[in-house]
């Protein structure tokens, strides 16, 4: 994926991630598309625990955006902020242990059952 390609970074190196959860369904294929498990394998992976908090790869511990009354056009402002928080060790009980590299996936529309558009950005300490 193009940006893991560019943050010099893969999937084994996200600590945890904030996805598009419009619906249930959505959080399970962001987990397949952003290749944190194989195709097919979001729903077994949602059902071990592995995406909860103390989990292998967290994702929408801040609730999601369907917790926050999925407020159109702010969605991905408030993932960005969610991550940085977490990146910062300020989550409080939500916080994820020891996060280096958060991924954060918003989209909207659909193209048959993937998103139509879509964004994905690797938030991280600054390297040089």
């Amino acid at each position: 994926m193009q940006a893991y390609e560019r943050a010099g970074v893969g999937p084994e190196d996200i600590g945890l991630a904030e996805v598009h959860d419009a619906t249930a369904y959505a959080e399970i294929v962001q987990s397949e598309n952003l290749g944190f498990c194989a195709r097919g394998e979001g729903g077994p992976l949602a059902a071990s625990g592995a995406t909860t908090l103390g989990g292998r790869i967290p994702i929408n511990v801040s609730g999601g955006l369907v917790s926050k009354g999925h407020p159109i056009g702010a969605t991905g402002i408030v993932m960005i902020h969610d991550v940085v928080r977490q990146l910062r060790g300020e989550a409080g009980s939500a916080q994820v242990a020891n996060p280096r590299f958060a991924a954060v996936e918003n989209g909207g529309g659909f193209w048959g059952v993937e998103e139509a558009a879509t964004a994905v950005h690797i938030v991280g300490p600054l390297i040089k």
